[in-house]
């Protein structure tokens, strides 16, 4: 795994790029997962799609700077960048989630339900 992540402070999060990720309902559905500030390890994300392709749209999320990822031994962990995102484009995100969550965009990608 790569650990790119744009800085905070880089402008490399521009809007177009920001909306071109998350065009794809996949990698909404993903940011709608995390969008309560949980972290979440990768095996926790259910989506509709082979692992290697959620993998792809993970990677996707990190390099546009939507997301964080943390790796810990051989498992990786995955938070959204909120606060950076409502910084640089202040109630976007909001706008964005709620839009999805009214015409059911993204709801195909879920949380596992972690074994106790």
């Amino acid at each position: 795994m790569s650990d790119h992540h744009p800085a905070r402070a880089d402008a490399e999060v521009t809007l177009p790029r920001l909306l071109g990720i998350l065009s794809d309902p996949t990698r909404l559905g993903i940011v709608r997962v995390l969008s309560d500030g949980a972290e979440r390890g990768w095996g926790q994300l259910c989506a509709p799609v082979a692992k290697s392709t959620l993998s792809h749209h993970l990677k996707m999320l990190r390099e546009a700077g939507v997301t964080v990822t943390r790796q810990e031994g051989t498992r990786c962990y995955v938070t959204l960048r909120r606060d950076a995102l409502d910084t640089r484009f202040p109630g976007l995100l909001s706008a964005l989630l709620d839009a999805a969550v009214s015409e059911d965009v993204g709801a195909h990608v879920t949380e596992r339900a972690r074994n106790s």
